[in-house]
Order: C-alpha cells, then structure tokens, then sequence
C-alpha cells in the first residue's frame, strides 16, 4: 500500500492489501511448507474471483440490477459453498473466491480486471515470501529454519505420548488420548505439504520423516495401555520425553529408561522406545519416510463429498444468503452495494463457530471498528496516515484472529482505510447498517426451513467415522502383521473421530431450532470411540506372533459392536442419527 501511495496510484494499492489482509486471516502456526497451500491456493482462487467479478460488473453495466447479479451471485455461492464443505483450505477458497468476486463487481477501481488479479496476488504472495523466508523468532537447536515448523510437530507428538502415559489411569487419559490425535494429525500435515519432489531431499527433511514415522508405535502402545486403565511408573514417561527435546535441539537422546515387560502393552512401549532410539541413533542413515498416504486418503474424494448431502445443504445455504444479500444491496443504493454480501459470506463460513455466535461478534466488532475508524479520521489525515493505520491493523491480525469480535474489529478498520485510500467516501456508520443488515440476513437463513431433512453435515462426518473405525477393526482381525497399513487405517480412524466430535460441538452450540437435528450424535461418536480404541488395543496384542486375541479383548470388541449397531438404529427421534446396522 506504501508503495502504491509514494508512486502516486493508490488505488493499485488496495486490491494487493486486500490479497494481503485475507492472506493474513488464513495464516495459522505451522510449517512453511504447509502454508504454501494454506495461503497461496485461496489467493489463487481470491485473484480468479476478483477477475471474475470485474467481467461480471462490465457485462452487468452500470445501472442497478435486482435480477441479474443477485442470480450470477447466487450460483456463484452454491458451487462455491459446495466446495467449502469439503475441507479448511477449501472453505478458505471459497470464502476469497465470493468476496473477491463481490469486490471486483462493486468496488469502482480504474484498473482493468487482470490488472486486479495480479496485485491481489502480489499481496498475498508478499506475505507468502514473508512466511517462507523469515525465521521464527527465539527458534531453538540448530537445524535449518525453514523446518521449525516441522520439528516442532514432531517434538509436540512425542510430548504428547509423554502426557498420555502420565495420565493413564486417571480421569485425564481420554483427553490426552485426543490431544495425541490432534497433535499427530498436526504433525501429518505439516509433513505432507507440497514439496518440488515426490521425496525428502535433504538428511533433515529426511531425519523428521523417519523420526515422525517412530512416533507412531509409541503413539499406538500408549493408546493400548491408556485404554488397559492401569497406572504406570513416572520414569516411563522420560523416554518419550528426551526423543521431544532432541527432536528440537538436533542433539542425542542418550540413554533411554525402558519399561519393565510384563504384558504386551508394556512390551509394545519397550520395542517401540528401541525402534525411536535407532531411529535418533542412525540419523545420517534415516530412510524417507513420507506420510502423503494419510492425506491422499482423506482428500481422495473431494469432488464428491462436495455434492454429497452436506455439501448441497451448506452450498444451497450460502446461495440463498448471496441472493439475499445482492438484492437487498441493489435495492438500497447501486454505488457501493458490495459490503452487503462480502459481509455476508464472511458471516455464512462454518468454520468461524456457532451461527449465533458469529452474528453477535460480527455485529459488536462492527460497530467497534466503525467507532475506532472515525475516530481515527478526525485525528490523522491524509494518505500516509491511512498507510499507517493499514500497517498496524495487519500487524494485528494475527492476534484477532482468536475472537471472531475482534477480527471483524481490526479487518473493518483495515477495510475502511482502504475504502477511502481507494478514492471513495468510507461512510462508516452506513457500513454499520449494511453490516447489521447482513447479520440479519444470514441469522435468518441460516435458521431458515429448507427442503429435506437437517443436520447432514453432522450425519455425514459420524458415517465417516463409523466407517473408517470398521476398516481398521477389518484389517487388524484379518491382518495383523501389516503395520504401514494399520497405521494408515489407525490415523485414518483416529481423525475421522476428532472431524465427527468438531462437527457436533458445533451443532450443539447453535440455537436449539438448529441444534435438535443433531441430537442423538454424540452418543454414537462415543461408541465408535471406544471400539478405535479397543481396536487399537487388539492390535498391540494381535502384534505378537506367539499371542493370539485374549477372550477379554473379544468380549469386549463385540460388545462394543453391538453397543454402536443399537445407537446406531436407535429411532428416529428428534433428529438423532439413524444409520443401518454395520456390516
């Protein structure tokens, strides 16, 4: 933006600090590798949008339109509400995609369509750069940089592991078994970021991948003694621990307590702590281990759950707010209609909380920006100072990006600057208005009656969840000896799970109206938990070519079994969850 203003254009400013600020809004703690899809696939998807929106607004003309663009719009929304279904980078592709669109229709900038697109991108790519070249600041051991981000994923599994055996048998097991979940799923993907090659090309790379793959029986003998109950020694807990601070310091693990072998959990743990110590031990001779298997199986089938049921619910949703919101604005004023929508699409993302949630802090930091602006505008004038605030306001984002208030707070000050670096009046307390009206909007459709039955966003991730839990149960029974492959399966199930418990948390925290249609859910996530992890607790037994499955451990699969096929095809009360029974 300071550039565009000292060149004496800045108009070409705003559309690269808009790439910047949505840019800015996607970036989240992890490795550079990672956010090479996290920030650069939805600016590619914002720059198509903002083009797209241009054309649509040259095609529309320059008069008011209360058919044409409310229409364009909405089929815009459903295509792109479908795809944000399917994922966060896609729904953050979505998101830049509309509101990009929208902005490039109705904001009167004088540079040509292309022109946008690629200082959009500039400034997204900008941050990009920012991201990838910029050491973390107070980085520790002396690895390369650009992999802290992995490192430290890898060292929070160990620590995680760590936890879990500290807890077992007590009343914090089932939660630090979820916190190793998550922390393998973070771990997974900051490994399996795009890269240049199918391989690791460097001994570091190629060091994490081999100790990441490590963690994985020490992560599933911890689930097996974890779901055994009984408590274990302190001094279990050092060796996991000592492998997390080498793997951040890049210095030797020494000596690692092994745990006494007296059953096939602790035996696991002991064998498990044996292969990690190699691992750490040959470093210089660490194979490539990748875990693209893992991702390729989640995303394999984007296109179609895009145009599942959910994805149709959600798409169709985002439609009818776009249409709403586009003939609402049209009908009030034709100059400077775009705030409408744009502020609709950020409220009808799913992935910001509960619906009621997002209207009330959208409606608060709303009208604190527009308070904070104007009073920044009696204080500082002209362009530079506009810069200014620009500046400290992207400087903020990534701490408002905790509160959906104080985000809309800091993005409504950052947009108003821009509004009126563009050339146009920033009318702050209009934005007010419009920004209430969208709230109302969205509050209202997303509560709205639509045809068929509700709640398929939550029906489809516990059906992925009760199906991934049958695969590895299948392949532990009938396949024991093959540990990529459990392992696969295992992670598979593990975040199939955590999606599933996501999903109905959030639809528990909506207004009842809404909530209803999921009732009946957490119960059956419950028992699909417990058969993951008596599954789990199989397989370390089942590892063992001298030990077959002990009767307890059958007794309590079939059980659990049949405890998930009555919750299953519990009556249709209310919205409760309602699936045949498993094969």
């Amino acid at each position: 933006m300071l550039v565009a203003v000292l060149a004496e254009r800045p108009t070409a400013g705003v559309p690269a600090a808009l790439g910047a600020m949505l840019a800015g809004i996607n970036d989240r703690p992890g490795s550079r590798r990672a956010s090479v899809t996290r920030l650069g696939v939805p600016a590619v998807a914002g720059a198509s949008g903002l083009l797209l929106g241009t054309s649509i607004a040259a095609a529309a003309g320059a008069g008011r339109s209360l058919v044409a663009l409310p229409l364009v719009f909405g089929l815009l929304g459903l295509v792109a509400g479908a795809l944000s279904s399917t994922g966060p980078v896609a729904s953050a592709c979505g998101t830049q995609l509309l509101v990009a669109a929208v902005i490039g229709a109705g904001m009167p900038l004088p540079e040509p369509g292309p022109l946008r697109a690629l200082l959009y991108l500039s400034g997204a790519g900008w941050l990009l750069l920012l991201r990838l070249a910029v050491p973390s600041p107070g980085r520790l051991g002396d690895g390369p940089y650009r992999l802290d981000g992995e490192r430290e994923a890898v060292a929070a599994m160990y620590e995680a592991v760590a936890r879990l055996l500290r807890a077992t048998g007590g009343p914090h097991a089932r939660a630090e078994r979820a916190a190793l979940s998550a922390a393998l799923d973070h771990a997974q993907d900051a490994l399996a970021g795009p890269r240049l090659r199918r391989h690791a090309s460097t001994a570091a790379e190629r060091r994490l991948h081999a100790r990441y793959a490590a963690a994985l029986p020490l992560a599933e003998a911890a689930t097996a003694l974890a779901w055994a109950g009984m408590p274990l020694p302190a001094r279990i807990t050092e060796g996991p621990r000592r492998l997390a601070d080498a793997v951040r310091s890049g210095k030797p693990c020494g000596r690692l307590p092994a745990p006494a072998r007296t059953d096939a959990g602790l035996r696991a743990l002991d064998d498990a702590l044996l292969g990690a110590a190699a691992v750490f031990d040959r470093a210089d001779r660490a194979g490539d281990v990748s875990p693209r298997a893992g991702k390729a199986l989640r995303y394999a089938s984007a296109a179609s759950r895009a145009w599942s049921a959910a994805g149709r619910e959600y798409g169709l949703r985002v439609a009818t707010c776009c249409v709403t919101s586009t003939a609402v604005a049209q009908a009030l004023h034709h100059e400077h209609w775009y705030w409408l929508p744009a502020t609709t699409v950020f409220l009808v993302k799913p992935d910001l909380g509960p619906l009621a949630s997002r209207v009330l802090c959208r409606a608060v930091g709303t009208v604190v920006g527009a308070g904070v602006f104007a009073a920044l505008a009696l204080l500082l004038s002209g362009p530079l100072a506009l810069v200014a605030v620009v500046a400290v306001c992207g400087a903020l984002l990534p701490v408002a990006t905790r509160h959906f208030a104080a985000q809309t707070a800091v993005v409504t000050v950052l947009v108003l600057s821009l509004v009126r670096l563009g050339g146009e009046p920033s009318a702050s307390w209009e934005r007010v208005v419009e920004s209430l009206l969208a709230c109302a909007t969205v509050l209202l459709v997303g509560h709205l009656p639509l045809p068929g039955r509700r709640g398929h966003s939550v029906r489809a991730a516990v059906d992925t969840a009760v199906g991934a839990a049958h695969r590895y149960l299948g392949h532990v029974l009938e396949a024991p000896g093959d540990h990529t492959a459990r392992g696969t399966l295992r992670r598979d199930a593990y975040r199939s799970l955590a999606v599933a418990r996501s999903a109905i948390e959030l639809s528990a925290a909506e207004l009842p109206s809404v909530a209803r249609h999921s009732a009946g859910s957490e119960e059956v996530v419950s028992a699909v938990e417990r058969l993951i992890d008596t599954t789990t607790a199989c397989a370390v037994q089942l590892a063992e070519p001298s030990c077959g499955l002990p009767p307890s451990h059958a007794e309590q699969l079939a059980a659990h079994l049949s405890e998930l096929d009555r919750v299953r095809s519990a009556p249709d009360r209310a919205g409760v969850i309602v699936g045949p029974p498993p094969s």
